[in-house]
């Protein structure tokens, strides 16, 4: 009689253990290793980014007036569009400084490229607010830059501070280590034996240049590229601290909305097309190249 009452409750412990099973799984490591750093990006990241979308479509109104306003509005195109080409050229010198330095770090090692590796790395020392303070006394009228000028007879001297070639020769300079890094990721990897293959084919240090080593450390150029693009875009204390005024990237434009035009609404807009563009380079780069190779 004891077994006949206690089938029912077993088939109804039998039939819970399915809808159980999942939630002990996730309680268990290595899983239950994720739960602090998915509450943190939930309630910092996740949590604001969907405040900032509501905001976006709720204010001053519901509705898509403000993305509307934004890509209708000329300006604000033409501040997308600049933020675009300032982030290429700014991609683009991060590049050519970079690339020797890796290069030689790379191919020398020893002292040589540990001095080199840890020079760049001083620099994630210092925040970019600091070095942009620092940019603006080196280029400012009494500075450094304008004294030497002047030593060298050039009179009057150029406007260096709060043009566009501050503000893009600082951005430069700040991202430098960022691709430096990932071209040094690559080119430690590239087996110098081609090289010396290429030089006993009879090849000189050009060609073999070009055509052996190049294309070989193009992934990092890939890599860096990407990630001093992207980051350009969001770029805000340095254009506006030693930039131009007419040189206007998104992120000022942001800024200006909410400081001065009290308009957070369409500054949620215009960081969400921010957002949108940011991923749309990441999509990109995954599609064409596998986004787990940049940390390769």
């Amino acid at each position: 009689m004891a077994v006949e009452l206690t089938r029912p409750a077993l088939a109804a412990e039998a039939s819970a253990l399915p809808a159980r099973a999942p939630l002990a799984a996730l309680l268990r490591p290595p899983f239950i290793l994720y739960v602090p750093a998915a509450l943190f990006l939930t309630a910092f990241f996740l949590v604001p980014l969907g405040l900032v979308v509501w905001t976006s479509v709720s204010d001053p109104e519901f509705g898509f007036g403000n993305y509307t306003t934004f890509f209708a509005s000329r300006y604000d195109l033409a501040v997308l569009a600049r933020t675009f080409q300032t982030a290429f050229v700014v991609t683009l010198a991060s590049l050519v400084f970079a690339y020797p330095i890796a290069y030689v770090a790379a191919r020398r090692g020893g002292a040589v490229g540990g001095f080199l590796l840890g020079v760049v790395a001083l620099s994630f020392w210092t925040s970019f607010l600091v070095r942009t303070y620092a940019w603006m006394v080196i280029l400012g009228a009494k500075g450094p830059v304008v004294g030497l000028l002047t030593a060298l007879g050039v009179s009057p001297p150029p406007r260096l501070l709060f043009t566009t070639f501050a503000a893009t020769f600082a951005m430069a300079h700040m991202l430098v280590p960022f691709m430096v890094l990932a071209l040094y990721a690559v080119m430690k990897r590239i087996d110098e034996s081609y090289m010396r293959a290429a030089a006993s084919l009879g090849a000189r240090p050009l060609r073999a240049f070009l055509t052996v080593y190049f294309p070989q450390s193009l992934p990092g150029v890939v890599n860096g590229a990407t990630l001093v693009f992207i980051t350009c875009l969001g770029f805000y204390v340095t254009p506006t601290l030693i930039g131009s005024p007419q040189d206007k990237m998104i992120a000022g434009r942001i800024g200006q909305e909410i400081e001065q035009l009290l308009d957070f609404g369409a500054a949620s807009a215009t960081s969400m097309i921010l957002l949108a563009a940011a991923l749309a380079l990441f999509a990109l780069y995954d599609r064409f190249f596998g986004i787990d190779r940049m940390w390769r």
